[in-house]
């Protein structure tokens, strides 16, 4: 159950290519262009054992046909295969010696590259994407995209250092990928590879560059360093960051307050503040969270809220009229006295010599039957009161300002909430700010 919001073990059978790479210009052709950049020249030794490769790879590319079949891969392999002497990765090793300048390398690992796509030999593609970053011909954009690839295959091929390595040189270069896999196979690298630390910072720093740039943080970056935080028991970020992954991502509620819930233990009075939050978010997934709830709220003591929970819980399944039929019962009966007696209470607070405990009980009364408005003028005129606990009726007064839409000045007073109650604040107001500011920016794709 404390797990259940873990971020899943990534399947991360990422495919090969999407495509053959831009063929290169044939190396004797282009030796004899009248003009070339300094350092931009193919040394005569590669020409001479290039052009059969350039040959062949054309050869491929016809029997491909524009498919990516198997069938394609294989007659295009078989092609390249016949005419590169009956074996083409060998011709590819017997070329790698004399490719000597930038030129050679860009063009000896495109045309490698392609064949280990075609062949499905991981290990030729990669020695492939080596060569390209080696010849430092690669402008900003096909850098970015080497990098990745190199990345990804070098994960496919267990190297986790190395696919740590260029993944993150891929993501500190601003490459953004459209299958989204970059920051989880990153992240899953440098755990595989025995770094948790460095996959915590990852998750840190995009959640904090997010934060600078007024985004949302991704829901993986979030999640990523929640898992740590919660693992470690540590109960002050942990509520940061669930915090802002129910702010950001509503479907999320459960989760976030799940983790807090756990880690801060609290005693019933304060934890039915938290399953409060639960039930106005949706976050109420599971039995024990309904009679969790009902347990804290206490019929006894307010028998109309605990009506409203166990009603939800038989509407949607969670409970069964054997499970709580005579409860519901119970409570139902005691609703019409206790609703009954609400003039009086109000008209007790309202006086001027009211004390505290019963100005605190009469906002507590209205705020489970779902008058955030009346709870609100009681808290209001507790919260200066002698004796009072300050932290409980800030974040009440919050709470039911925040019930009745005003976001601003519940946030104030949630900031007013100090101890073992703080948590559960800073949840609320995370709430508060997701009903005023709905609209965040969503972050780049390639981190979800």
């Amino acid at each position: 159950m404390a797990r259940k919001f873990l971020v899943s073990r990534v399947a991360l059978a990422v495919a090969l290519s999407s495509g053959m790479a831009a063929m290169v210009a044939t190396p004797a052709m282009a030796a004899k262009k009248e003009k070339q950049a300094a350092g931009g020249k193919f040394s005569p030794e590669f020409v001479k054992v290039a052009q059969p490769l350039q040959k062949a790879m054309e050869a491929a590319v016809a029997a491909l046909g524009g498919q990516q079949t198997p069938e394609a891969m294989a007659a295009a392999k078989q092609a390249f295969d016949t005419a590169a002497g009956g074996d083409g990765k060998a011709a590819f090793q017997a070329a790698v010696p004399v490719a000597t300048t930038p030129d050679d390398k860009n063009a000896l690992g495109s045309m490698m590259r392609n064949f280990g796509i075609i062949s499905k030999d991981l290990a030729l593609k990669q020695q492939g994407n080596m060569m390209l970053l080696e010849s430092g011909k690669l402008d900003a954009a096909a850098l970015g995209t080497t990098n990745y690839d190199s990345g990804i295959t070098a994960y496919q091929l267990k190297d986790y250092a190395n696919a740590a390595k260029y993944l993150k040189a891929a993501k500190d270069g601003g490459y953004s990928d459209t299958s989204g896999q970059l920051d989880l196979v990153l992240a899953d690298s440098y755990k595989r590879n025995n770094n948790p630390e460095a996959a915590l910072q990852m998750a840190k720093d995009d959640v904090a560059a997010a934060q600078a740039k007024g985004t949302a943080p991704s829901e993986t970056a979030l999640r990523n360093v929640l898992q740590q935080t919660y693992t470690a028991k540590q109960l002050a970020p942990s509520t940061e960051y669930a915090a802002l992954l129910g702010q950001y991502y509503p479907s999320s509620w459960g989760t976030s307050i799940s983790v807090v819930r756990q880690l801060s233990s609290l005693p019933r009075d304060q934890n039915l503040d938290l399953m409060r939050l639960m039930f106005v978010t949706g976050g109420m997934a599971e039995k024990r969270d309904y009679f969790e709830y009902i347990e804290n709220v206490d019929p006894r003591a307010f028998p109309g809220e605990a009506v409203k929970v166990m009603q939800d819980g038989l509407a949607k399944g969670k409970l069964t009229q054997a499970e709580i039929g005579a409860d519901l019962s119970n409570s139902q009966g005691r609703v019409a006295g206790d609703k009954a007696s609400l003039p009086a209470t109000e008209r007790d607070a309202n006086k001027a010599g009211a004390t505290t405990a019963t100005v605190v009980a009469a906002g507590d009364v209205f705020l489970s039957y779902d008058q955030p408005a009346k709870a609100e003028t009681f808290y209001t005129k507790a919260i200066s009161m002698p004796g009072v606990d300050a932290n409980k009726v800030a974040l009440r007064l919050g709470m039911s300002q925040t019930l009745s839409g005003k976001y601003a000045d519940a946030q104030t007073n949630f900031a007013k909430v100090t101890g073992t109650r703080q948590p559960v604040a800073k949840l609320w107001s995370a709430y508060a700010k997701s009903k005023s500011a709905p609209a965040a920016a969503t972050a780049p794709a390639a981190t979800n």
